[in-house]
């Protein structure tokens, strides 16, 4: 065992590592099959494993496509803030980058807290002021601080946060996917901790075999993921109109006579222009936007000084908790309708967590101790402050607090903070449906990365139209604050409690930590969250409904493309073509092999799918060469060139059929987040081409090296299976027993003799595998003269005709208007026609 995998073991971590030697089972025909029944080494399908017969050998020491997948090849993945030699100039740029992405949201809150909290519940004392201050700060301390980001931060999925990030993660544990695409492959890629024995560990081994034994909570955690994420897309549309409008309104302030509608125009405008520079990348506009969200910051703090100073210190007494049993006290109704604004202080902390993928979790959690969060209390604190003398300007809380001299500076600033969050919202709401993407969970789009530098920076243009379209209705229809700020908490609150039940199961079955703790987690947050979630549902009459309207459109669009999606891929494999058939058929397949390459389409992860036969059996000839191209999700921000095609080996070498992994941002070439496909098609087949041929190269060499191995093993046991009588004679257990005695000289003299035998063979052997591979990429050369031809088979799914009504307008209609209507995994093809065979399949379900 190497020092870096000893190193791993004493951590605790039992994850395969490709870098270390390790076991495994290899058939007769050379292909490594894992103990779990998946392929290993890439020589043929998991469906030979069968009937074939296997010998048990040890792989050297080798770096696969995997483990850049699985982000364990050193420098495949990091975030700049982790980098150890980055400079302090660069370590300064991406902390104003964290407060222009992840900040924003959390960061303009103070400009319409207070507002809708005085809106519900009036202020009749100063008592009330001090109340309505304490319930602020503890609920921006309990739901902000401690709960997101001191602990639902680093419920993250290899950096990814977000409602599918956590369900992500869970499905990696636990198989608990709807979607039965996963491969023995994949299981690998997470690290898993080995645990001492403990009753932790007992019980996260009972809730693992009970979810996974039972389809009926399968379906219930999809369905509150689904839930959870219909909830992120409706706050990308309440975000914007929320922060945008209520920043705008301080016009109100400083232009006497200024009006609603005025407000409603110039909110539209911005709003505009804010969706037309989303597609820009967020690296590039973090660095213009984190400067100016620094001084928000800065200016909130200031601010919050000035009014303390200047009017009452007493305020600071909000944090004793018992300022909030006497709120409720004297207000009790009100004070209760007043939670819907009061939720309104921690509105951005989902968006913190689903804008994790750009930066690490220490920084986040830094920057948020040490800048973001004394900031808003001081904030909050200075407008408490200034309405302790000024119990009548609670319609403009913030801006009615700001100093004359500075309010068109604040004003100024304000306003672009607030679009800083509306554009953060938006992007989270890219990653969240990217990630549902990812999972079979929502319609494929097209995206498009816009930085290199971070693996998370996407841009959808069909989203980001709709979000702005469904924003502009919202605007127009709904200008108060009040209402908006309702829909707002309603659309938070809803994440809010969905992505508590799933970091609960996260702390259950990865985390395995104590049952109270446990226990005081969900009991202190979702009971938080459920006594707000009644206050806003109270008051959903008054123009909120619009936001649970179109959660409720959301939902069913999801729920129905995981559904047929589902269906088409437990389908597929049903009626995969067996092994046994191909080797009935013989490497002719059947046909005509006419020279050529042909590529084969298919978003099956493992065997050959049945689209293959179809193939056969309606054209009269097939190519030569045949690539299987498996179109599937690679979480790499930039593959290197010598990465981007894994190929694998169907049946022997005689059939000249191969599988490649694909990524379906690339359409059969493993490009990453960023890496653009610029090349015609004439560069990207002769890239498969070359990375084909490196393949072939490799796993000769491979065989040639496991050959050495076997021989070597082979003569060490020849030489140690001896006995040494008493007498001196040796037997040799290589011989049958019955053998006469012979002496030690003429037993060495024999052994040499049988080490030039083996020699002599192993040279033949050595010669017939340097001609095989010669000949091997010398048909493959003919076969690409030939030219290559992109075969793409549609399947699509019908009911049958003996299923329920409701099955067939779901499959028939709205499943294959989705299909229909979303971006294919081949998208990115750029081929002439002539070079295109495309073939129909139905598949009835």
């Amino acid at each position: 065992m190497t020092e870096e995998g000893s190193e791993r073991e004493n951590r605790g971590l039992t994850s395969m590592d490709s870098m270390e030697s390790r076991w495994v089972y290899q058939d007769e025909e050379g292909s490594d099959i894992d103990n779990d029944g998946g392929l290993e080494s890439p020589q043929r399908d998991s469906d030979d494993e069968d009937n074939a017969e296997q010998r048990l050998i040890r792989t050297g020491h080798r770096i696969d496509s995997f483990d850049v997948e699985a982000l364990e090849v050193p420098g495949a993945h990091k975030n700049d803030f982790e980098s150890q030699d980055a400079t302090l100039g660069r370590r300064i740029g991406l902390a104003f980058q964290t407060l222009g992405v992840v900040f924003g949201d959390v960061g303009t809150s103070p400009l319409y807290t207070f507002s809708v909290m005085f809106s519900k519940a009036p202020v009749n004392g100063d008592e009330d002021v001090i109340g309505a201050l304490s319930l602020v700060l503890y609920t921006l301390i309990l739901i902000s601080l401690i709960k997101y980001v001191l602990i639902v931060l680093w419920a993250n999925d290899d950096g990814e946060g977000g409602t599918f990030a956590l369900y992500s993660l869970i499905c990696r544990h636990a198989k608990v996917g709807l979607l039965p695409n996963q491969l023995p492959s994949d299981a690998r890629i997470s690290n898993f901790r080995l645990k001492v024995p403990s009753a932790e560990l007992e019980r996260s081994l009972k809730i693992k075999e009970r979810l996974e034994a039972s389809h009926t909570l399968k379906k219930l955690l999809l369905i509150l993921v689904l839930a959870g994420t219909s909830m992120v897309i409706a706050d990308g549309v309440v975000t914007p109109a929320m922060s945008v409008i209520s920043a705008v309104g301080g016009l109100k302030v400083g232009i006497s006579g200024f009006e609603q509608e005025h407000v409603v125009m110039i909110s539209v405008a911005f709003l505009i222009i804010l969706f037309s520079v989303q597609r820009y990348g967020t690296s590039k506009v973090g660095i213009v936007v984190g400067p100016a969200l620094f001084i928000w910051f800065c200016s909130l703090g200031g601010i919050g000084i000035y009014n303390l100073v200047k009017y009452d210190r007493k305020v600071l007494k909000a944090f004793n908790p018992l300022n909030i049993y006497y709120f409720f006290k004297r207000n009790s109704t009100k004070a209760w309708y007043s939670l819907g604004g009061c939720i309104l202080c921690a509105t951005g902390s989902e968006a913190m967590f689903a804008d994790l993928c750009y930066f690490s979790v220490r920084s986040v959690q830094l920057t948020f101790v040490f800048l973001v969060l004394p900031c808003l209390l001081l904030g909050y604190l200075g407008q408490a402050a200034y309405l302790m003398e000024n119990h009548a300007d609670t319609t403009q809380a913030f801006f009615s607090s700001v100093p004359s001299g500075a309010y068109w500076p604040v004003f100024l600033i304000a306003n672009v903070a607030a679009l800083i969050a509306s554009r953060a919202m938006t992007t989270a709401t890219f990653s969240c449906i990217k990630q549902s993407t990812a999972l079979g969970c929502f319609p494929r789009l097209k995206i498009i990365y816009t930085s290199r530098k971070f693996m998370g920076q996407i841009y959808i243009p069909v989203m980001n139209w709709f979000l702005l379209t469904l924003t502009l209705v919202l605007v127009c229809n709904i200008s108060s604050i009040y209402e908006i700020g309702n829909a707002y908490g309603i659309a938070e609150l809803g994440v809010m409690m969905m992505t508590t039940i799933l970091v609960t199961l996260v702390m259950l079955l990865i985390w395995q930590i104590n049952i109270f703790i446990v226990l005081s987690f969900v009991i202190i947050f979702l009971g938080l969250e459920l006594t707000f979630f009644s206050s806003v549902l109270w008051s959903v009459g008054d123009g909120s409904w619009i936001i649970l309207v179109f959660s409720i459109v959301i939902f069913p669009i999801m729920y129905i493309w995981n559904y047929g999606s589902k269906l088409k891929y437990e389908t597929e494999v049903k009626q995969k073509m067996p092994m046994d058939v191909l080797r009935e058929l013989g490497p002719d397949l059947g046909t005509v092999r006419a020279p050529g390459i042909g590529l084969i389409y298919n978003e099956l992860a493992k065997g050959v799918p049945a689209i293959f036969g179809h193939f056969l059996s309606t054209l009269p000839a097939v190519h030569s060469m045949m690539i299987f191209v498996c179109i599937k999700y690679v979480p790499v921000s930039v593959v290197p060139q010598s990465e981007r095609f894994l190929f694998r080996r169907v049946c022997s070498k005689s059939y000249h059929i191969f599988r490649c992994v694909a990524s379906p941002h690339s359409a059969g070439n493993r490009y990453g987040y960023k890496d653009v496909r610029k090349e015609n098609h004439q560069t990207f087949e002769q890239l498969l081409i070359e990375s084909l041929e490196k393949f072939i190269r490799r796993e000769a060499q491979e065989r040639s090296l496991e050959s050495d191995d076997d021989d070597s093993d082979a003569e060490e046991e020849t030489f140690s299976r001896i006995l040494i009588a008493p007498n001196g004679s040796v037997y040799s257990l290589g011989v049958p027993l019955l053998e006469e005695f012979k002496d030690t000289s003429k037993f060495i003299s024999g052994g040499s003799t049988v080490k030039e035998q083996q020699q002599a063979q192993t040279e033949e052997i050595s010669i017939d595998a340097e001609q095989s591979l010669e000949k091997e990429l010398s048909f493959l050369r003919k076969a690409k003269e030939s030219g290559v031809v992109y075969l793409l088979g549609h399947g699509n799914i019908r009911a049958r005709k003996d299923s329920w009504f409701i099955k067939k307008l779901v499959i028939n209609y709205f499943y294959a208007f989705l299909r229909k209507n979303s971006r294919r995994g081949t998208a990115n093809l750029s081929v002439p026609h002539s070079h295109l065979i495309q073939v129909g399949m139905t598949y009835m379900v």
